[in-house]
């Protein structure tokens, strides 16, 4: 049996997407929402994206959430796209449902293109500029200061 799958090996093909890294072209991505719409990356050219990566679990998640959905209503008209992804080991997507119809931007249960939690810690944030460029990968909170002073120079630019 063993001897089988080393014989199949070099014609395996495995499809691994590179982990976004800070100054190079962000990976296009695909995520569905949990009301079901698919998004990709490559759509929201011109925008600036945001992908937190959280966790129902994780207090400082929590903690920053309200932060960002202030955030995003305000700024959503300016060219913002936000997304909350949950971690793969959080709760079903239906469970997420009542929080999702409070929050001002769209929550999801799976993404592709090598996003994911940064270390594995959560909370963890992308975020794109206009030209498709990733210009943060964070690991763990913003605070409202920072997010602020990251996010509204990405804003300011011209799409």
């Amino acid at each position: 049996m063993a001897l089988a799958i080393a014989a199949a090996a070099p014609f395996l093909v495995v499809s691994v997407a590179a982990a976004p890294k800070v100054g190079v072209a962000a990976p296009d991505f695909t995520l569905t929402t949990l009301d079901k719409r698919k998004v990709r990356l490559s759509e929201l050219r011109g925008k600036v994206v945001i992908v937190n990566y959280w966790a129902t679990w994780c207090a400082p998640c929590k903690a920053e959430m309200p932060m960002m959905h202030r955030y995003f209503q305000a700024n959503q008209a300016r060219g913002l796209e936000m997304f909350g992804v949950t971690t793969q080991d959080s709760v079903p997507a239906y469970q997420l449902e009542k929080l999702a119809s409070v929050l001002s931007y769209p929550l999801a249960a799976r993404i592709s293109g090598g996003y994911g939690a940064i270390g594995n810690a959560v909370p963890s944030t992308y975020i794109i500029d206009r030209k498709g460029v990733v210009r943060v990968a964070k690991a763990g909170a913003f605070t409202d200061a920072e997010f602020r002073k990251t996010v509204d120079p990405l804003l300011a630019e011209a799409p």
